[in-house]
């Protein structure tokens, strides 16, 4: 397992966040994605297939190779800086962490953190979106990669980004992607299923509730297999209600409810979630240290 490389990219990331005098990786693979779907979309599975195995065959060979390369190339520590270093643009905590708490002053931002429609949204819709989409890329943009990074390496960390971004782009379910996009969706939904969880039960940690362990009950209401998880732990673990109807694309549809506390979501709980961040990067920072001093 790759404890070195991957305590390296979390302390890089927390200090430095995104890289600016680079083009990031995660918009390169974004552009491909528009390349492919300008140039061969169709409405039909088989294209959305395609596409996914197209880009993540080539994230695969470039990085693969690019971590055998370094690897032979250089000292063993000066490998893992560098490994560290590239890997850690495939951890997204400190960009996270600020786009939530820049809501606070800055609520119409929202619009940059969230797909749903968001011009009618009231103060306390603005609060509870990001609250959930903290919540939820807490596991995507966080745990997953880590996860992933520690039991593949480099190229484990990147071919999940891949993944992630597939789905961040082509996996809704609208006309235009229903088909086009749906093994996206389902290859993102395998792919977090277990840090989904990971994500659950270190927030139930962290919170020090007792509560929070009815995450699994209001988690599996939730029309994706995964997001569910984190949110309910956040909102036990906050004492609010998170989730409820909520329009994408101009249609409303129907979702569940995740928690039991108050509906009305003001600055504080935004401010209270976010107070969790320290405590999860002393417990990340902790658990890959013990791991490589037991080595």
């Amino acid at each position: 397992m790759y404890f070195n490389v991957t305590l390296i990219a979390y302390i890089i990331d927390k200090l430095f966040g995104e890289f600016t005098f680079i083009r990031h990786p995660v918009i390169i693979m974004g552009d491909y994605i528009k390349w492919f779907e300008k140039n061969f979309y169709e409405d039909d599975v088989f294209r959305g297939v395609l596409l996914n195995l197209t880009l993540i065959s080539i994230v695969t060979i470039v990085v693969c190779y690019l971590s055998i390369f370094i690897r032979y190339i250089f000292p063993e520590y000066i490998g893992y800086i560098l490994l560290g270093t590239i890997a850690s643009t495939t951890i997204a905590s400190k960009m996270l962490y600020t786009s939530v708490k820049d809501i606070l002053n800055n609520p119409q931002n929202i619009r940059y953190l969230v797909s749903r429609d968001t011009k009618e949204l009231s103060q306390s819709e603005i609060n509870k979106a990001s609250i959930e989409t903290y919540a939820e890329n807490l596991s995507d943009g966080v745990v997953a990669p880590i996860f992933y990074l520690l039991f593949f390496g480099l190229c484990g960390a990147f071919v999940y980004k891949a993944i992630n971004t597939l789905d961040s782009m082509v996996g809704y379910r609208n006309d235009r992607y229903e088909k086009f996009g749906k093994f996206s969706a389902k290859l993102d939904d395998i792919a977090n299923y277990i840090p989904a969880r990971i994500t659950a039960l270190i927030i139930v940690i962290l919170s020090m509730k007792s509560k929070t362990f009815k995450f699994y009950r209001y988690g599996k209401l939730h029309e994706s297999p995964n997001a569910g998880h984190p949110i309910s732990a956040m909102a036990l673990s906050l004492d609010i209600r998170l989730g409820g109807d909520t329009s994408y694309f101009g249609k409303i549809k129907k979702k569940p409810y995740f928690g039991d506390g108050k509906s009305d979501i003001n600055k504080k709980d935004i401010e209270n979630a976010l107070k969790l961040q320290p405590k999860l990067d002393i417990f990340i920072v902790i658990f890959l240290l013990f791991n490589i001093f037991i080595k």
